[in-house]
């Protein structure tokens, strides 16, 4: 599964786009279970003390925000889907 990912993310994944291994069938979580699995650095950036997604952090599903738009981590992925990870942005 194909994860773009931003700012301070990257940096500690050590790149902007990365690939991990999901079974076919596979869903936005378990596609997110395999990226902190491969990139476990990046769960202290992305999930809170109780092991969720903090609230700042945004995660798109082909452009749309599974949680708002589909069934949240239980989304089903297809071949070719693309995963975005997005940390908290500000600036002035």
């Amino acid at each position: 599964m194909h994860w773009r990912l931003f700012a301070t993310l990257a940096e500690t994944a050590g790149d902007t786009e990365v690939e991990v291994d999901v079974d076919a069938g596979a869903t936005v979580g378990d596609a997110f279970d395999a990226l902190l699995e491969t990139y476990p650095a990046l769960e202290d950036e992305v999930l809170d003390d109780d092991g969720d997604l903090y609230e700042h952090v945004r995660l798109l599903h082909e452009g749309r925000d599974p949680f708002a738009e589909e069934a949240g981590f239980e989304t089903a992925l297809e071949d070719g889907d693309e995963l975005a990870l997005f940390p908290p942005v500000s600036g002035g």
